[in-house]
């Protein structure tokens, strides 16, 4: 049964999801930071339409689950998710992370690569992936950079910053309103917690790499290419389209991830 609007109680937090059910494979959104699961409403619409099961969720700390009592960290997202996935008896479900839930799909199949299908990752950094002395100096500091901006400013500035079309501002900029200064800072500090390098490291299902082309945050424009490099994989990159792709380029992004999906699953929702 569809559960359109449901939540999941957690130590701490009330983790509040949507599941579109019926018998398609499982395809489980993970959305970015300071934003929430309704980045990803068009991607959902496609692949229901496509006959697969859509689950999305609002991470801890974000859209509706808050308010968040405990301290926020990459473990607790990643086990946050582990628990949504196990309370729904999920089997096999394929990922798709935008940014920080890029990063935390590739941290939960780098926990338990047997426990998913495929992972496709969206505008979002290389968990595994080397670091120069200027990255690790921008990640360092970016959370002191914050606490500088005027807290009325911040979700204006950070959504100019993420998307190219005036629509897809104007709706970041409502979501991240919602989300306090101190949260976001919370959020990043835990999204630094996923840079983990190791030269060796290969994601061990099938994988796709997505950016807009107009996207300038972090290290991403450069990591995602060499991502795509070491693991042999081709780098999608959308034209006219900014961080925030799923809203720059709805349809676009709708048809790609079809396309990945339909060739890496079989349609009987049985795995790979």
């Amino acid at each position: 049964m569809p559960k359109l609007d449901a939540r999941l109680p957690l130590p701490g937090v009330s983790l509040r999801y949507a599941d579109s059910g019926g018998e398609g494979h499982p395809i489980v959104f993970l959305h970015g930071a300071g934003v929430d699961r309704t980045m990803f409403s068009a991607q959902r619409d496609a692949l229901v339409a496509a006959g697969y099961r859509a689950v999305l969720v609002d991470l801890r700390g974000h859209g509706g689950s808050r308010p968040n009592s405990a301290r926020l960290t990459a473990d607790l997202l990643t086990s946050d998710v582990e628990a949504l996935v196990g309370h729904l008896g999920l089997q096999q479900p394929a990922l798709v992370g935008h940014s920080l839930g890029g990063n935390l799909a590739q941290r939960l199949v780098r926990r338990d690569p047997g426990r998913w299908a495929a992972l496709a990752a969206l505008d979002s950094t290389w968990n595994a992936g080397p670091l120069t002395g200027l990255e690790r100096a921008a990640l360092r500091s970016a959370a002191p950079v914050l606490r500088l901006i005027p807290a009325r400013s911040l979700p204006r500035m950070m959504a100019d910053a993420s998307a190219v079309a005036q629509t897809a501002r104007d709706e970041l900029a409502r979501v991240f309103a919602e989300q306090t200064k101190a949260e976001f800072i919370a959020v990043w500090r835990a999204t630094t917690e996923f840079v983990e390098p190791d030269p060796d490291y290969r994601t061990p299902i099938p994988l796709l790499l997505v950016r807009g082309a107009a996207d300038r945050t972090g290290n991403i424009a450069t990591a995602m290419p060499r991502w795509a490099a070491a693991e042999g994989v081709d780098e999608v990159v959308v034209e006219g389209a900014g961080h925030v792709v799923t809203l720059d380029a709805p349809d676009e992004v709708s048809a790609v991830l079809r396309r990945f999906l339909n060739g890496v699953l079989r349609r009987d929702g049985s795995g790979i």
